[in-house]
């Protein structure tokens, strides 16, 4: 019997559709990113992706009746995503420094399997026996996506995508977590408030004056950022993490659009392959638990 998996308060279809809104807008955020990587660091870009979505964010906190709520908090959880964040964050744009967009998100997509396999002790979710071999099947995918680059034993960049992933993985069953006693507005608010701040302090010492000529993604960068997290804070409040975390895979398209549409990157082989077995891999998972 699954404990958390399902309850009355799981909108499966609602949660699969923010999902999707969300995949959407982080695709666009992370293509504003890698354009700006030629420019700044990775640790100030994290922190300008926050700090450019936080007016928006408390918008759209006054809009809804939410800010109210916001000392009504966790504080041990939303410190704990809000280093997630900042790690996950930083680890993605120094990963797309050297690779393709979707390079980086074939790497990213350990993060369902991830989920699905800490949903075990995190959230009482029962994995199958099969599905821990297709969970094991997906991340020997993602050891060999882990291709050397020159001399090295591995590609730094992949590596730096796989941190990320296992930090959106925890960040992801937190909010699970925190969906008990917090809502939505609280978490993307704090998130983004302390992920701006704590990584700007980081950032601090090596800060890059910003050119004008870069503010417009800047701002786009943000309003993708911001529209993305609240979907992606309601997708996985509204439906289990093992349900919805598949639909991530249409990350792929949007990056391989990107790719070739900003940058001339076409896709090889090994992307394609490796790619294939983390999404079957993911995808059979999803399978097995809407059967179950």
């Amino acid at each position: 019997m699954k404990s958390l998996a399902h309850s009355a308060s799981d909108y499966p279809a609602k949660g699969i559709l923010c999902m999707l809104l969300a995949v959407g807008m982080f695709c666009a955020m992370d293509a504003c990113m890698k354009q700006l990587t030629q420019h700044y660091g990775p640790m100030q870009i994290t922190s300008l992706r926050a700090l450019f979505a936080w007016p928006l964010i408390v918008v759209w906190l006054i809009s809804t009746n939410r800010v109210q709520h916001l000392l009504n908090s966790r504080w041990s959880l939303h410190l704990l995503r809000a280093v997630l964040g900042i790690i996950m964050l930083s680890a993605f744009v120094y990963a797309i420094q050297s690779l393709s967009l979707a390079d980086a998100y074939a790497i990213f997509f350990a993060a369902p399997l991830l989920i699905t396999a800490m949903s075990v002790w995190f959230l009482g979710e029962h994995v199958q026996p099969r599905q821990w071999v297709a969970i094991g099947i997906g991340m020997l995918a993602v050891i060999f996506m882990l291709k050397p680059e020159g001399d090295q034993l591995l590609s730094l960049g992949a590596l730096a995508a796989l941190v990320s992933a296992l930090c959106y993985a925890i960040s992801a069953i937190t909010v699970r977590v925190l969906s008990r006693t917090d809502n939505s507005g609280n978490m993307v608010f704090w998130l983004m408030t302390m992920i701006g701040l704590g990584a700007g302090a980081l950032a601090y010492p090596d800060w890059v004056a910003l050119s004008s000529d870069h503010l417009w993604l800047f701002a786009l960068m943000g309003l993708s950022g911001a529209i993305g997290q609240v979907f992606i804070t309601e997708a996985f409040r509204l439906a289990p993490a093992s349900v919805i975390a598949p639909f991530e895979y249409t990350a792929l398209v949007w990056g391989l659009g990107f790719d070739i549409l900003l940058w001339q990157l076409y896709p090889d082989l090994s992307l394609l392959l490796g790619a294939g077995v983390i999404m079957a891999s993911g995808l059979y998972l999803w399978a097995q638990e809407r059967r179950w």
